[in-house]
């Protein structure tokens, strides 16, 4: 029982990711609380965001520059490439501080039940750039997913004949887990990667 506008300020609230129905009507109602200053200020954001922010010509990297930060770095390892599925797995690579070298994003995974293919990923610009013989190993970060795991299957095999080191990142428990509520997968997983502790 609100008005239209409220109801499209929640259903346009609601199309945002992890944003349910009803943390969209609780947005939108905190919202009413605000000055109208405050409200065209977060709209005039959005509005900038989306108009100056666009991808990096090199990695597929959210940028208001081009090249990005990251690829335009020259403290950056050039020789040490990560490829990652979307920008936000690039960014929770980057919160770590543990990756020195470059970034590719692909922009998906390969997920033929989504009607999503190899075509619909950057993935002739990652063969491209390694074509340019500065790159001598490829991290894969592809999400632990089935859809990531065929993606890095298809990656590994299109760079087998490039002769580059590739590498895939470790997966296992989170810290703080217990072994009783490990999925059969992430415990195979964590005891095939398991390393010298000393």
């Amino acid at each position: 029982m609100t008005s239209n506008a409220i109801d499209r300020l929640i259903a346009g609230l609601n199309r945002l990711p992890g944003i349910g129905a009803k943390s969209a009507r609780r947005i939108a109602l905190e919202m009413l609380t605000w000055d109208t200053e405050e409200v065209t200020a977060l709209a005039k954001m959005m509005v900038e965001v989306k108009t100056a922010v666009r991808r990096c010509s090199v990695c597929f990297n959210l940028t208001e520059s081009d090249p990005c930060p990251i690829c335009s770095d020259p403290r950056r390892d050039r020789s040490l490439l990560m490829v990652v599925d979307y920008v936000a797995d690039l960014l929770a690579i980057e919160q770590t501080s543990t990756n020195r070298g470059v970034y590719h994003v692909l922009d998906g995974r390969i997920s033929p039940l989504d009607g999503i293919g190899p075509e619909d990923l950057h993935i002739q610009e990652l063969l491209e750039r390694l074509k340019q013989n500065e790159i001598k190993e490829v991290v894969l970060a592809n999400g632990p997913t089935v859809e990531g795991d065929a993606t890095a299957q298809y990656l590994g095999q299109c760079l087998e004949p490039l002769n580059i080191k590739v590498t895939q990142i470790a997966r296992g428990l989170p810290v703080g887990s217990d072994l009783t509520l490990a999925d059969q997968v992430t415990l195979a997983r964590a005891l095939e990667g398991r390393r010298e502790l000393l």
